[in-house]
């Protein structure tokens, strides 16, 4: 059974993608035997590796834009809109209090320190304080205080994690990369192909909203503008609003480094998901991402790696 390190990158609902490629690998007979993870990567590793991502994922398929405004806890604080606790909390109801320490895989949380300007790499400790770190998108959720530090999400300094799996002994080390938008990179085992979905963000006169909606119209709008960032660049600058600079200044970074990590920590295979599959907050796709998760991986281990791992023809003697 070949044995497998897997890096999975942030990128909001694109995450759920994660999911499928973890499906694939344990159908395929892969044995992960390393995880790190950054943002939702870190979410959706620490699940996998708490033995609880079955559950999560049955949780997040049933996901309707009503949930999501109902998990949107307000922070009134000026350090980030929602407080994230929520989230958070669901999760270890799932799960139960787990430290890092005894999860049945090695797990490594990436997130970054604020005074310190670099990543840190949390693998011992409470699992959901280094998740709740790792994923304190900014502006999005507010800064986590964790072992005396102030942290924040891992994407920004490290979008695919791939160093924190180096030091494992497998056969393949993995690198999933929500964030891909060029395809001047190229690396072994990559995959571009996908199919984005095409599908209206605004309501239609005839829709009605929810009462989550109506009661809190100010985020269902705010979710309508993060959901149709990556649906086409903008026209014009005057098309654009703070949410929409936020975010697009957030992907731009985040591939730009990645390109730089991937070219550094070169991983046996890369599995590219394009920005243009799924907005930040699209978590009621989820069941249309871990498909799309599902067939890259597919696509990029299943071949690339059973052409690998033919042996060789013989001389004729």
């Amino acid at each position: 059974m070949p044995t497998v390190a897997l890096a999975l990158g942030s990128g909001g609902a694109r995450g759920m993608a994660h999911i499928g490629v973890i499906q694939w690998l344990e159908e395929h007979n892969f044995e992960i035997i390393s995880i790190a993870g950054s943002s939702i990567g870190a979410l959706v590793g620490g699940m996998h590796a708490a033995g609880k991502l079955d559950q999560y994922r049955d949780w997040v398929s049933g996901l309707e834009r009503s949930n999501l405004l109902r998990m949107l806890d307000l922070s009134f604080s000026r350090s980030g809109l929602f407080k994230g606790e929520k989230v958070i909390k669901l999760l270890q109801e799932m799960t139960g209090e787990l430290n890092i320490e005894d999860l049945a895989i090695p797990f490594t949380a990436v997130a970054t320190d604020l005074n310190r300007e670099r990543a840190i790499w949390l693998n011992r400790g409470p699992l959901f304080d280094a998740i709740r770190s790792s994923i304190a998108v900014p502006s999005v959720f507010t800064p986590h205080k964790h072992m005396g530090r102030w942290l924040v999400d891992g994407g920004l300094v490290d979008p695919v994690p791939v160093g924190p799996t180096m030091n494992s002994m497998a056969d393949i080390t993995i690198a999933v990369n929500l964030n891909h938008a060029i395809d001047e990179l190229e690396l072994q085992g990559e995959t571009t192909k996908l199919k984005p979905r095409k599908r209206p963000i605004k309501k239609t006169p005839l829709e009605i909203p929810d009462e989550d909606e109506r009661r809190w119209p100010a985020f269902s709008n705010m979710l309508d503008s993060i959901r149709g960032l990556h649906k086409g660049q903008p026209e014009q600058q005057n098309s654009m609003n703070m949410v929409d600079v936020l975010f697009r200044s957030f992907d731009i970074m985040q591939s730009q480094i990645t390109d730089a990590r991937l070219a550094s920590y070169r991983p046996d295979v890369v599995i590219n998901l394009h920005r243009s599959a799924g907005g930040f907050f699209d978590y009621d796709r989820a069941k249309e991402l871990i498909q799309l998760g599902y067939d890259l991986t597919e696509e990029a281990v299943g071949k690339q790696l059973t052409k690998q791992q033919q042996p060789a023809p013989q001389n004729a003697e």
